[in-house]
């Protein structure tokens, strides 16, 4: 687990922008259980540099699309460890991966971007990717 002092401003970068923070495991059962109707965008926040540098800002710069989804959360890993881990199951069959961005469908997993998409990626590579992603599914 972080010091909240050093998370509390990088989980504020997409909280700012209106992400709803899911801290617990009965808001992510209410976010992303399979009766939610919609389009989720998740974010799995972290505070390694590729989160700050790359993962944060093409979700935010992402949201400049015409379409875009209904809801935006995020849980925060190494924080919200029940929460985090929990939204993990949602992810399967993806393993474990911080940060990470995925949109759902009705509840649906629908496109899945891993550490290994975001890491060495662009910002504005990843918002291309995540707005072709809305278009097809938002």
């Amino acid at each position: 687990m972080y010091p909240r002092e050093l998370t509390i401003p990088l989980e504020k970068d997409l909280t700012d922008f209106g992400f709803e923070p899911l801290q617990t495991t009965e808001e992510v059962d209410s976010v992303l259980e399979g009766s939610h109707e919609g389009s989720v965008l998740l974010v799995v926040n972290s505070v390694c540099g590729c989160a700050a540098a790359n993962a944060r800002p093409g979700a935010k710069l992402s949201l400049r699309n015409d379409k875009k989804p209904s809801k935006l959360v995020t849980v925060f890993a190494g924080v919200h460890k029940e929460a985090t881990e929990r939204a993990r199951e949602f992810l399967l069959p993806y393993p474990p991966s911080s940060p990470s961005i995925a949109l759902f469908k009705d509840g649906q997993l629908v496109h899945m971007l891993e550490r290994h998409h975001i890491e060495g990626n662009s910002a504005q590579n990843i918002a291309i990717n995540l707005a072709k992603a809305y278009d097809t599914f938002c």
